[in-house]
């Protein structure tokens, strides 16, 4: 073990002094404490350097470092700055382009397609932060919608039907009270794929397509609860965007007509501007609707421009004037529903390819645990 300098004594002098000379040799490692000592320089190789254990602590506190025996890995646990993405509970049904609102822990889902047979749904979920829960169904059933609002007071604006022989695109508006789902004044003009923003009662529907299907708009209304009044344009005809903030300071994002754009606009209640443009070109990504800010808002997933197959896990934070990546998706996909709270949460679920997965990311300085590596 060699010579120890400083922290053990063999004996205390009179005048209260603590005398550490001559101490040398070697100590048993039966009689070593791990946790008490601190100025040893070096160790008998039958004294363990760090913990060896079946599964990774938790809680483990920041610095703590590990040996998996299960796995064979040395872990350790440290500091994220860019987020993580951890899996919540699944939805009942494997289905893409659902609507969603509220939070993290209190999330609300509706409508979407279904893969087998291939039709949409009428299928009201509530979420709480674990598991998933059976509530109202919408009256009618159809999906390619963002939707937005909260658990108890949500909003699904227009969609698209797919059933049957002659799928239709809906001007249909339902409002939800965290029990069942009671009609709300029509759209304009009925359209799918559009972004939204807004409450319940002051909601905002910009972009998407209008009948025919494949004819895209850039036109913007906004809704009082009641009825739905125009607002001022686009700046980009697009589909397939996802929107976010309030129906005065509201976030347009993404989206495709003929090619997939990294294109952010921003409203102030008349008119749409420029904003950051987004790292990476995509289309039918989740976006928290209603609980996010024109300034503090996650976009995540979607499809890139070698779509089909083309399926993105990337997560961007917007800041009011530029996009910064974040951690990547488990699985990546396009086309889910989600609900979030500003830029430090969102949740994602079901998608396509279709899937049933949940997904939640929590941005900010988090404690993770890493695996140490070798290159």
């Amino acid at each position: 073990m060699g010579t120890i300098t400083r922290g053990f004594a063999n004996k205390i002098l009179g005048n209260g002094e603590i005398d550490a000379t001559g101490l040398t040799g070697s100590i048993p490692a039966s009689n070593v404490d791990n946790t008490s000592v601190t100025n040893i320089t070096s160790l008998p190789s039958s004294l363990e350097v760090i913990e060896s254990t079946a599964s990774d602590p938790s809680p483990a506190a920041i610095g703590t470092v590990w040996y998996n025996s299960t796995t064979a890995t040395v872990k350790y646990q440290s500091l994220s700055s860019t987020g993580q993405w951890v899996t919540g509970g699944n939805i009942s049904e494997t289905k893409r382009w659902c609507g969603g609102g509220g939070t993290q822990t209190s999330a609300v889902m509706f409508g979407g397609k279904k893969n087998s047979p291939s039709v949409a749904t009428n299928v009201t979920q509530e979420y709480d932060g674990t598991s998933w829960t059976s509530s109202g169904t919408l009256s009618t059933s159809r999906g390619a919608f963002q939707g937005t609002g909260t658990q108890t007071s949500a909003l699904a604006a227009g969609g698209y039907t797919y059933d049957g022989a002659s799928p239709e695109i809906s001007f249909i508006v339902e409002e939800y009270d965290g029990t069942s789902w009671t009609s709300g004044g029509n759209l304009p003009t009925a359209r799918y794929g559009s972004g939204h923003a807004g409450t319940q009662t002051s909601a905002l529907l910009f972009g998407g397509s209008t009948p025919p299907a494949t004819t895209r708009t850039n036109t913007t209304v906004a809704y009082n609860g009641t009825s739905w009044t125009s607002g001022g344009n686009l700046s980009q005809t697009r589909g397939g965007l996802v929107g976010a903030g309030t129906q005065t300071s509201a976030l347009a994002a993404g989206g495709q007509n003929g090619v997939i754009y990294d294109i952010t606009e921003e409203y102030n209640g008349s008119s749409w501007t420029s904003g950051g443009t987004m790292p990476t070109r995509r289309n039918a990504m989740g976006m928290a609707a209603g609980s996010a800010s024109q300034t503090a808002a996650i976009v995540a997933g979607g499809e890139t421009p070698d779509y089909p197959g083309g399926y993105s896990g990337v997560t961007d934070i917007y800041d009011g004037t530029s996009w910064t990546n974040q951690a990547t998706m488990l699985t990546p996909r396009s086309q889910t529903g989600s609900g979030g709270t500003n830029s430090v949460n969102l949740v994602t679920f079901g998608g396509a390819p279709y899937v049933t997965q949940t997904e939640e990311f929590t941005s900010g300085e988090i404690s993770v645990t890493r695996t140490v590596t070798t290159s």
